[in-house]
């Protein structure tokens, strides 16, 4: 996969490469003792000793509800900024780097924006849909904020996901399950290298679960690309290929704060 072409952030980014992970040519996230805090009564500190994303690979952060899941894909969607980074690098593409950690404490956020915009979908465990826009122009959205054509584009994704025929409804004409597959194809519409999800089918019966966890893996090992998801349910996933990534807790007794540790 050759990648798309490098943005101005990349090229600003690739003389802080280091050398030892740019030669991984397939890397798309590199975190090494990543931590980020959360002060309190009740505090909460998470911490990623070391954590490689492959392209193309299919990666589960498993953990019940507080462990920290929505935390990491925060942190690695690049809208929530890491406490301490020894390295936090995100590859656009084969060796080309940018120093995540570098750009936030630059407060670059324009530059992560663009990042985020051009190489990454998100699908939120509501969907998140604009509830004015009809299903077309909510897939529609990342292709147009991007200034790519869209009508082809839109209708290839929703007939992978079988919701072709509802692209002139509104979110509130769709079932659950509906409108997750569209906030899916929203996340896929601009062909972004990386798509991270937070408990897609949380909100489904277990039939409709299954189905639309089948086609998400499917259309993104389609069009290789990288797929983190959180969930609770391991054993939905791990049929489907995914690597594990653990959550290991531990509390303060005295103090009543929680830590986790990333693992896997």
């Amino acid at each position: 996969m050759s990648g798309p072409p490098k943005s101005q952030v990349d090229k600003a980014e690739d003389k802080n490469a280091s050398p030892g992970v740019k030669d991984e040519a397939h890397t798309v996230f590199q975190l090494n003792d990543v931590t980020k805090n959360w002060s309190g009564e009740h505090g909460f500190e998470l911490t990623v000793p070391e954590l490689i994303i492959r392209q193309g690979e299919k990666v589960a952060l498993v953990g019940f509800s507080g462990c920290g899941k929505s935390t990491l894909l925060d942190l690695l969607a690049m809208i929530l900024q890491p406490d301490t980074a020894a390295e936090f690098s995100f590859f656009t593409a084969a060796n080309t780097r940018l120093d995540v950690a570098g750009t936030w404490k630059r407060k670059n956020l324009d530059g992560l924006a663009r990042a985020r915009m051009r190489y990454i979908g998100y699908v939120l465990q509501t969907g998140g849909l604009l509830p004015f826009l009809s299903v077309h122009d909510n897939i529609a959205l990342s292709r147009n904020g991007l200034g790519l054509p869209e009508q082809d584009a839109v209708r290839a994704v929703a007939e992978k996901l079988g919701i072709e025929r509802h692209l002139e409804k509104f979110p509130s004409q769709l079932s659950v399950g509906e409108r997750q597959r569209v906030s899916i194809a929203r996340a896929m519409a601009h062909e972004p290298s990386v798509v991270i999800a937070d408990e897609p089918t949380a909100s489904l019966d277990p039939i409709n679960a299954e189905e639309i966890m089948g086609l998400f893996t499917r259309l993104a090992e389609e069009k290789a690309v990288t797929l983190i998801v959180a969930t609770h349910e391991w054993d939905r996933v791990q049929e489907l290929g995914f690597r594990q990534v653990k959550f290991d807790l531990k509390k303060d007794k005295t103090k009543g704060a929680v830590s986790a540790r990333v693992s896997g």
